[in-house]
């Protein structure tokens, strides 16, 4: 799928994926990052256009890195940031999540904000957990099953589009394997979908066609509606998760 088209769709949009301030604030105190004192450092990887950058920014006492593939993305972060007063507590970076330009041990909390399926929840969890220092937090939110069982069709769906999902359980013993103990773990109402990211993305797909009037555009905005569609039908058995961990 053509990159600039995925990004030109989603960029007016408050959201490139499931999740709400109220979701960001739960995982933020689950972690008991909001009774920190001292300034911690952040990574907040694969952020879009900000939405859970900015509530990390308004919610704790943080230098934020924020890192994104694109520059249309951070520059609308970089602007709302600025109109929020909120610039002296993000920088941003355009760089892929799987080639940081950071050192060892360097953050107290790494973020990765529906944004880990990029690398892979097995692949990602490894790779970040290195900028990651001994004692620090990883929070990630993730798809997942919410049952053991499903009907094919939604069962064959996301085996192709994403081999990875799993149930919370698999999930947790990652990050057990990768050094972690797990602190928190909650599933995603279905507002967090519905509300605010279908609802916004379907509003915007009529204007979208009319600017790109191309079968690439056509193909992509019938790829957006078969998962909507798909989610309507099926949504009892899958959603994200949001999983908050130490490393020891």
């Amino acid at each position: 799928m053509d990159l600039e088209l995925l990004i030109d769709l989603h960029k007016d949009g408050e959201r490139q994926g499931p999740g709400s301030i109220e979701l960001t604030s739960l995982a933020l105190n689950m972690a008991g990052l909001t009774k920190s004192v001292q300034r911690l450092k952040v990574l907040d990887v694969g952020v879009g256009t900000g939405a859970s950058t900015l509530q990390l920014a308004k919610s704790l006492n943080a230098e934020i890195f924020a890192i994104d593939l694109s520059t249309v993305f951070l520059q609308i972060l970089e602007e709302k940031a600025r109109s929020q007063g909120l610039s002296d507590k993000v920088s941003t970076r355009v760089c892929s999540m799987d080639d940081l330009p950071f050192s060892e041990d360097n953050f107290d909390v790494v973020w990765a904000e529906g944004s880990i399926y990029n690398m892979g929840f097995s692949n990602g969890i490894e790779y970040l957990k290195h900028f990651l220092k001994p004692g620090g937090t990883m929070a990630v939110s993730e798809v997942i099953w919410l049952t053991m069982d499903r009907p094919a069709e939604i069962n064959e769906f996301w085996q192709n589009e994403y081999p990875e999902i799993a149930t919370p359980s698999r999930k947790m013993e990652i990050l057990e394997e990768q050094g972690f103990v797990l602190e928190g773990y909650f599933p995603f109402p279905k507002s967090a979908w519905w509300d605010n990211y279908y609802q916004p993305l379907q509003g915007r797909c009529d204007e979208f066609l009319s600017k790109y009037q191309s079968e690439v555009a056509k193909q992509l905005i019938e790829a957006v509606n078969m998962e909507i569609e798909l989610y309507e039908k099926y949504c009892c058995y899958y959603s994200y998760g949001f999983f908050i961990a130490q490393k020891v």
